[in-house]
């Protein structure tokens, strides 16, 4: 028997669990080393978190706002609808199922059997391991345990949120215990003061490295662009942080609890980055940062820290954390197009809910385009797009505040946004800068991301139903 509208069983902790454990996925393992070799120094490394992490907090806490006032299933598909139109929240919605979700959800799931490969050798991505091609494609049995884990975790889902709830918990409350006890050990153990002063000597300089050990300066406007290639990894390892809001109909007390969640969340794991920097800075030299083996800043940290055996260490830790993050993601994505089809925008059977109160058919389709991207070997290009339109739409949503200030000024807020109208302006200011340069720095990826955007507009042509 299906249910006609969600459950809300969701607590405070559940919901911060649900942000944190979203948001903590494996880029905070890897992207460091991309980082360094674009700003090379250790001013400008922490600096490119602390600028991230500025960001996530204004948007988490501008989104209070806008969560108290439409705190009902699809967030910031729902948010865009209200202060633009039907059209910004399809085009959102649309990005959000053939990229920003779905992409993500595929890359960490790749993540998790790369490093399940260190206890597995046939799960390595290497070419003695390759299954057969279709065509240019090359299929490893990574990809397989990549699909079956999303797979597993879509079943959990569509028996009802406390299952989900329940390994959400679990692991974020792991993985949180597990890389601040990372952090510590590095301090207390790891750390080595003549590494500390090499780094911090000229901090300031920006330099572009490269694994010969050239070292080219970077001055005048190269630095904002040099700052914005750097973000497309702190975006992509700080993302996600708005998952809850698109679960707002399964939260108790959603008014408060939402706003509440999201600083909690953002906070947390904004600290939990910039401390693991801080401890990669004191345990390696910037050279063996940037140029970590396949980027894996943190096996090359531990293993500095606990010998060997800190390779099996970390793999275990990214294991968990990957596993908890796909959840979540797959736990959140679903209410979006469930909304979206409520609204008529989306295929009509992901409006319905089980008897389980989830959305099941939304939870599988999810599923399977998911299983295709990881088929497709695509996702990594998909993912270098997906940072310049989430902040496209997060730049457009936290300026609907603004809009819905003066349409709606009557309007029930429980929770006003912090700093208004100062954060959300800086917020918006530092969200276009980082796209312009990005567009000046990677124009093919930043141009690809937009243009998937626009190949939603004949698709909501055709679905309109005031067309119809």
């Amino acid at each position: 028997m299906s249910q006609t509208e969600f459950k809300p069983t969701l607590g405070l902790l559940d919901a911060t669990m649900v942000v944190a454990g979203s948001m903590i996925g494996s880029g905070i393992f890897i992207v460091s080393a991309d980082i360094t070799r674009n700003v090379g120094s250790a001013g400008w490394l922490i600096a490119v978190w602390l600028i991230t992490g500025l960001m996530t907090l204004i948007a988490a806490i501008s989104y209070g706002e806008l969560s108290g006032m439409f705190p009902k299933a699809g967030g910031q598909y729902v948010y865009l609808k209200e202060a633009y139109n039907p059209l910004f929240g399809f085009l959102y919605g649309w990005s959000f199922f053939t990229v920003i979700q779905t992409a993500t959800i595929a890359a960490v799931g790749v993540a998790f059997s790369k490093f399940t490969g260190y206890f597995i050798p046939a799960l390595d991505i290497k070419d003695e391991n390759i299954l057969f091609h279709i065509g240019s494609l090359k299929i490893y049995p990574a990809q397989f345990v990549s699909i079956a884990v999303i797979v597993l975790l879509t079943y959990i889902n569509t028996k009802g949120v406390q299952g989900g709830k329940l390994i959400q918990t679990i692991f974020t409350v792991v993985k949180l215990v597990s890389l601040f006890g990372l952090i510590v050990f590095g301090l207390l153990i790891g750390a080595k003061a003549e590494v500390w002063n090499a780094n911090w000597t000229n901090a300031w300089q920006m330099n572009k490295l490269s694994e010969g050990g050239l070292i080219t300066a970077v001055a005048g406007s190269a630095v904002m662009g040099a700052i914005a290639a750097s973000m497309v990894g702190s975006i992509f390892s700080s993302d996600a942080w708005n998952n809850v809001t698109f679960i707002a109909g399964e939260i108790k007390n959603p008014k408060r609890n939402i706003g509440l969640s999201l600083f909690l969340g953002t906070l947390i794991v904004t600290l939990i980055y910039v401390s693991a920097n801080i401890m990669y800075l004191s345990v390696m030299p910037m050279h063996d940062i940037a140029f970590a083996k396949q980027d894996r800043v943190a096996v090359a940290a531990a293993n500095e820290i606990f010998g060997s055996v800190g390779t099996y260490v970390i793999a275990v830790m990214i294991m968990i954390s990957t596993f908890g993050c796909i959840n979540g993601l797959v736990l959140a994505g679903a209410r979006v197009y469930y909304t979206m089809a409520k609204d008529g925008l989306f295929f009509k059977q992901a409006g319905t809910l089980n008897g389980n109160a989830v959305p099941q058919w939304a939870l599988w389709a999810q599923c399977i385009w998911t299983a295709l991207l990881c088929l497709s070997g695509q996702y990594g290009d998909l993912l270098d797009m997906v940072s310049f339109v989430v902040v496209i739409f997060y730049v457009l949503t936290i300026a609907g505040i603004f809009i819905l200030r003066k349409k709606m000024p009557d309007a029930e807020r429980p929770y006003k946004a912090f700093g208004y109208p100062v954060l959300p302006v800086i917020y918006i200011l530092l969200g276009i800068t980082f796209c312009v340069f990005l567009i000046l720095m990677k124009p093919f990826y930043a141009g690809t991301g937009l243009g998937i955007v626009l190949l939603g507009i004949p698709f909501y042509i055709a679905l309109s139903p005031q067309k119809k």
